[in-house]
């Protein structure tokens, strides 16, 4: 028996991460600069030691307003994630879940003003009992606080929750807070190691109920 499903929702149930990348390399394509994805790969689930924005008026050599840039990036950002659906085998995994009385969160480090509003607009959010963000805990991922969070809200028991991840800071949370986790890398993290994730998957499409009822037999007896 499975008794939750936690979701990651940046790079998993949406593409965001990707959009957020090209917004920032268009900003650089601009001023006749390079802004490479193995760059802003480094950056995806830990700090910016000094910004996107910084790194652009340095490269240029010139002063620009950063504030300016960006209000144009998050601009085209917003533009892009306009056309972005939700990925596969997310909605089915929703369903499979109602379907087979398992209880579903989110659980992100992004801020609740940036996951409510775009789980509403993909008429995703009625499907979740509970949303913990960052602002719901003192420490995000890699930190276990959230999905510590999440399985306190659903009131459901550690060892028989799944995680979906799609970054190693993700994977490494779960795994503290005592859950299975099941990675399905996007273009961003596909290059992060995930030898701790409990399965790795092109995407979360076709997951079968079978395969995760065994993950969580083999969590449960370790």
């Amino acid at each position: 028996m499975i008794d939750a499903f936690i979701f990651d929702f940046d790079g998993l149930i949406v593409d965001t991460e990707w959009c957020e990348f090209n917004a920032i390399a268009q900003q650089f394509e601009r001023y006749g600069q390079i802004y490479a994805v193995e760059h802003f790969q480094q950056f995806v689930g830990s700090a910016w030691p000094k910004g996107w924005t910084q790194e652009l008026i340095d490269a240029v050599g010139e002063p620009l307003d950063p504030v300016v840039l960006d209000a144009e990036r998050r601009l085209r950002r917003d533009e892009l994630l306009a056309t972005a659906g939700v990925l596969p085998g997310v909605v089915e995994l929703l369903e499979l879940a109602q379907a087979n009385g398992v209880a579903l969160a989110v659980a992100s480090s992004s801020s609740r003003d940036w996951v409510e509003p775009h789980l509403e607009r993909l008429g995703l959010r009625s499907h979740f009992a509970a949303v913990l963000t960052r602002d719901d805990v003192e420490h995000a991922k890699p930190a276990p606080d959230l999905f510590s969070a999440a399985g306190r809200a659903l009131d459901v028991r550690a060892s028989k929750t799944i995680v979906f991840e799609d970054s190693f800071n993700g994977c490494t949370a779960a795994k503290a807070a005592g859950m299975v986790c099941v990675v399905a890398p996007n273009r961003i993290t596909a290059s992060q190691d995930f030898a701790h994730a409990d399965l790795v998957v092109p995407t979360l499409a076709q997951l079968e109920l079978e395969t995760l009822r065994r993950l969580i037999a083999i969590n449960m007896a370790s």
